[in-house]
C-alpha cells in the first residue's frame, strides 16, 4: 500500500510539474513577445540595442543561472560543483559536442526568422511559423518512436486551424502584403518554413539526449549555452560586426532591453523543463496559447489590435485542441489484478 501510495504521489508530482512548467511557460512567452515589440518599436535618441548581442547575453544569463541550480542540487558546496562540472562536462567531451548540433540549429533558425520577419507580414510569419508545432510531432513520431493517437493526430489538425484563424489578415493587412514583390515573399517563406522544420528537428533532437542521459537539465542547459554563445558571437561579428566597433557591445541597452534579454534567458530554462516533463508538442500548445493572449493583451493594452469573430473562432479551436490533445495520451489498458 504505501509503494502504491508513492507511486500515486510521484505520478501527482510528475502532472503538477508538467503543468506548472507549461504556465509558466505561456506566461514568458506572453512577456517576451509583448517586451521584445515594444522595445523594438519604441523611438529613443541613440541607437537601437543589436538583437544579436541581446542573444549572446541571454546565454550567458542561462548559463549563470544553470550554473547557481547546479550549485544548489550540490548542497551550496564549490568543491563539489567544480567536480560534477569537471566530471560532466570536461571529461565527457563526445557527451558535450552532441549539444553543439542544437545549438547550431538554433543559431540558424533565429537567423532566418529574422530573414523572415524582413520579408514576411507579421500575419503570415506567425500563422506560417506554427507549422513548427506539425514538423515537432512528425520528428518526435520519427526519432522517438513516439506513437499518437487518434484525438492527438485530430488535435493537431484543429490546431493549426485553430491558429490560421487566430493570425487570418485583415484587409489591410492584406492590402500592405501586396505592396511586397514577390521575390521577396517567396524568400521569406522559404526562410520560416525551413526554419520551422530547424525548430522542430532540434527541439526532438535535444529531447531524445535529455531523456537518453543521465545528466542533469542544467548541466545539458549549460552545455547548450556555451555552443549558443560561441555561434551567436559568430553572428555578432558577421552581421553587426562594424556596429559593435563603432558603439560598443551593448549599445543602446536600457532597462527595457534588460528585462527582454532576462525573458529570454528564462525561456530556455523553461523550455528545457517543458521538454523534460512534458514533451515539444505540448510547448508548441503552450506557444500557441501565448499567442492568443499576446492579441488580447495587444487589444486591452497596446489598443493596437481589433479582434474579429473568426479570432474568437481561432482561440476556441485552439483551446480546444489543447484539451483534446490531453483527452488520450496513452491507450488504457488492463486493469492490473492485486
Amino acid at each position: 500500500m504505501e509503494v502504491l501510495s508513492l507511486a500515486n504521489e510521484d505520478k501527482t508530482m510528475s502532472a503538477n510539474l508538467k503543468y506548472l512548467s507549461l504556465g509558466i511557460l505561456v506566461f514568458q512567452t506572453t512577456s517576451l513577445v509583448l517586451t521584445m515589440r515594444y522595445s523594438r518599436t519604441l523611438k529613443e535618441e541613440g541607437p537601437r540595442y543589436l538583437s544579436s548581442t541581446a542573444v549572446v547575453v541571454a546565454e550567458l544569463l542561462k548559463i549563470m543561472a544553470c550554473i547557481l541550480l547546479v550549485y544548489k542540487d550540490s548542497k551550496c558546496s564549490l568543491r563539489a560543483l567544480n567536480r560534477i562540472l569537471h566530471d560532466e562536462i570536461l571529461n565527457k567531451p563526445m557527451e558535450t559536442l552532441k549539444l553543439a548540433i542544437p545549438s547550431g540549429i538554433y543559431t540558424l533558425q533565429n537567423n532566418l526568422l529574422y530573414v523572415a520577419l524582413s520579408n514576411l507580414d507579421a500575419a503570415t510569419y506567425q500563422v506560417t511559423y506554427q507549422l513548427k508545432i506539425l514538423t515537432t510531432a512528425l520528428f518526435s513520431v520519427s526519432m522517438l518512436s513516439k506513437k499518437l493517437g487518434v484525438y492527438q493526430w485530430l488535435s493537431l489538425v484543429i490546431l493549426m486551424t485553430g491558429v490560421a484563424f487566430v493570425q487570418w489578415p485583415s484587409d489591410s493587412q492584406e492590402l500592405d502584403s501586396k505592396e511586397l514583390s514577390a521575390g521577396s515573399q517567396f524568400v521569406g517563406l522559404m526562410a520560416v518554413l525551413t526554419a520551422c522544420f530547424s525548430s522542430g528537428f532540434a527541439g526532438v533532437y535535444f529531447e531524445k539526449i535529455l531523456k537518453e542521459t543521465k545528466q542533469s537539465v542544467w548541466i545539458r542547459n549549460i552545455q547548450l549555452g556555451f555552443f549558443g554563445s560561441i555561434f551567436g558571437l559568430m553572428g555578432v561579428y558577421i552581421y553587426d560586426g562594424e556596429l559593435v566597433s563603432k558603439n560598443g557591445f551593448f549599445q543602446g541597452y536600457n532597462r527595457l532591453t534588460w528585462i527582454v534579454v532576462i525573458l529570454q534567458a528564462l525561456g530556455g530554462l523553461v523550455i528545457a523543463a517543458v521538454i523534460k516533463y512534458a514533451d515539444n508538442i505540448l510547448k508548441g500548445f503552450a506557444t500557441s496559447l501565448s499567442i492568443i493572449l499576446s492579441t488580447l493583451i495587444s487589444y486591452f493594452w497596446l489598443q493596437d489590435f481589433v479582434p474579429t469573430s473568426v479570432f474568437f473562432l481561432g482561440a476556441i479551436l485552439v483551446i480546444t485542441a489543447t484539451f483534446l490533445y490531453g483527452y488520450d495520451p496513452k491507450p488504457t489498458g488492463n486493469p492490473t489484478k492485486a
